[in-house]
C-alpha cells in the first residue's frame, strides 16, 4: 500500500508504471513554472486537417454541370423565340395627341336646341290631339238629369221632343258634330239653338236659358252650346230636344239616338 502525496510548488509529477512519482524542482526548472504550456499537434491532427482542406477545395473547383446547363437552357429559352414565330417588334411610343375643340356657337346652338324642343313640343300636342279625337265619342246624350217626357202622343196633341229635366243653368252640349244654324229667341221655345248635324239632320235645343254659341260657329259632339232654363211655354226648367229631318219631317230622338248608340233611358 502506499499513500496518496500531492506535489507542492517545488515538486513535479511523473508516471512509472501504475504510479506517479513526485520529485523535487530544481531552482532553474521553477522559474517557467507560471507560463501554460501549450501542447503541439501531433501527426494525426496535422493528416486529418490536410485530407479536409482537400476535399473543400475540390468540392470548390469541381463544375456543376446540371446547374450550369439549366441555367444556360433558361437563358436560351428567354432570349431565343420558338421556331416559326418572329420575334416581337419593339414598341415605339406615339406622341401625345392634342385634340382641337371645334368653335361653337353657344347662342346658336342654344336656339337650335330651343328650336327643336319647341318642334317637339308642338308634335306631343298635335299627337295627343290625334289621340283624343280617335277616343272622342261621334254622339252624345245633351244635358244630364231626369227624363220626364218622350216622343209621342201627349196632352191632346203630339210631343216630338225628348223632356230632361235639371237645374237651370246645368250645361247643355251638341249632341253630335256640327255648325249653328240659329241660336236666339223662339216662338214657344223662348229662347234656342239649332245645329244641322253630321248626318244632314237638325237638332233643336229649346227653353234654354243661355245660347253660348253663334250662326255659323262649328262645333263638336260634347261641345257646350248652351244652359238649362224655363223660358218660352214650359211647366219648370228643363232641355227639349227635337231632331228634325232636312225635309222638316221630325224624328223620334229616342230611336235616333239609339241608332247612333246613344241609350236616353
Amino acid at each position: 500500500m502506499w499513500a496518496a502525496h500531492v506535489a507542492g510548488p517545488d515538486e513535479t509529477t511523473h508516471s512509472e508504471g501504475d504510479r506517479d512519482v513526485v520529485q523535487p524542482v530544481s531552482r532553474s526548472a521553477r522559474r517557467g513554472l507560471h507560463r501554460r504550456r501549450v501542447p503541439k499537434p501531433g501527426g494525426r491532427a496535422i493528416a486529418a486537417s490536410v485530407a479536409v482542406g482537400a476535399f473543400l477545395s475540390a468540392a470548390a473547383t469541381a463544375p456543376n454541370t446540371g446547374s450550369q446547363d439549366s441555367v444556360a437552357l433558361s437563358a436560351a429559352s428567354i432570349d431565343r423565340p420558338p421556331a416559326g414565330v418572329l420575334p416581337p417588334s419593339p414598341v415605339v411610343a406615339s406622341p401625345p395627341q392634342v385634340l382641337q375643340l371645334p368653335d361653337l356657337d353657344v347662342g346658336r346652338l342654344a336656339q337650335r336646341m330651343t328650336e327643336q324642343l319647341a318642334e317637339g313640343g308642338v308634335r306631343a300636342a298635335e299627337r295627343a290631339a290625334r289621340d283624343a279625337e280617335a277616343r272622342r265619342p261621334l254622339s252624345v246624350v245633351p244635358v244630364s238629369g231626369t227624363l220626364t217626357s218622350s216622343s209621342g202622343p201627349r196632352w191632346g196633341t203630339t210631343h216630338y221632343g225628348l223632356d230632361i229635366a235639371n237645374t237651370i243653368g246645368t250645361p247643355i252640349v251638341s249632341v253630335t258634330d256640327g255648325e249653328v244654324i240659329e241660336a236666339g229667341p223662339a216662338q214657344g221655345f223662348g229662347l234656342w239653338v239649332r245645329i244641322r248635324q253630321d248626318d244632314g239632320t237638325i237638332g233643336v235645343y229649346g227653353h234654354i236659358d243661355q245660347a253660348l254659341v253663334t250662326a255659323g260657329q262649328r262645333v263638336k259632339a260634347g261641345e257646350l252650346i248652351a244652359t238649362v232654363g224655363n223660358r218660352g211655354q214650359s211647366t219648370g226648367p228643363h232641355l227639349h230636344y227635337e231632331v228634325w229631318q232636312p225635309d222638316g219631317a221630325k224624328s223620334d230622338p229616342t230611336a235616333w239616338l239609339s241608332a247612333r248608340g246613344v241609350d236616353i233611358s
